[in-house]
């Protein structure tokens, strides 16, 4: 197995993200989501220590009512960060109810986290700050965010590292394991991550990483999920026209 240092890859991360702020912005805040899965939990706590948690901001968004939000609570008192509970249900339902057609099954499993990629921003623009990505590479990998929505940010400390990767930086923060080890899950449809991809991430990060994979029907899917994404990690296109 390829060796992976957490500690200094957090070290450096940590750095990255003064930099960032350095040039992007000096006295500037974060601005994180915390759904209170490990990739916001790590991205909130890297910030912390990159910037101090004056500079940090956690906004917990509950689409009405949110199963877990004990654990985004959990997060935002571990590391002493301020933070604001937005409920975005109304947000979503009066869009819902304003749309002049039935919206398809995909555009509202996806209208929760673009609305909250609004409030973020909402949140940011009214507080100094700069909208933290917490898209890991992993998700990334097989498409598994939203276009404008998870998918979006200012700055994205976690989006070239794994699962397994994340999780291990956050063993190195001290974060508590219920955080780093709680089954991920959409927030979108309720099921597991693996569920829906049908794999599990473990077996993607070591494709990724070293290119092995036992299964080749799982093979064959994780390449064509990959393909069939990969926009979604590019630049919009833009015409150049002939001057």
């Amino acid at each position: 197995m390829y060796n992976f240092d957490a500690e200094k890859v957090k070290n450096d991360c940590v750095q990255w993200i003064r930099d960032f702020f350095e040039k992007n912005g000096p006295g500037c805040n974060a601005v994180i989501g915390i759904s209170g899965g490990k990739d916001s939990s790590v991205v909130a706590a890297l910030c912390v220590e990159a910037l101090g948690k004056d500079r940090v901001i956690g906004v917990l968004m509950p689409n009405g009512e949110q199963a877990d939000i004990d654990m985004a609570k959990l997060l935002v008192e571990h590391l002493g960060i301020r933070h604001y509970i937005v409920n975005i249900k109304d947000a979503v339902d009066g869009l819902i109810k304003n749309i002049p057609f039935e919206p398809s099954e995909q555009s509202r499993v996806n209208l929760p986290p673009r609305i909250r990629m609004s409030t973020l921003y909402a949140v940011s623009q009214s507080n100094n700050g700069r909208v933290a990505n917490t898209c890991n590479l992993s998700e990334d990998w097989v498409g598994y965010s939203t276009r404008y929505g998870d998918s979006a940010g200012d700055f994205s400390p976690c989006s070239n590292l794994t699962v397994q990767e994340v999780k291990a930086i956050g063993r190195t923060l001290n974060l508590p394991a219920v955080l780093v080890d709680k089954i991920p899950i959409d927030g979108l449809c309720g099921k597991t991550d693996e569920d829906n991809l049908g794999f599990t991430y473990a077996k993607l990060d070591r494709y990724i990483r070293e290119g092995f994979i036992e299964d080749q029907a799982t093979k064959e899917k994780i390449d064509r999920m990959h393909r069939m994404n990969a926009f979604k990690l590019q630049l919009m296109p833009a015409f150049v026209p002939e001057v």
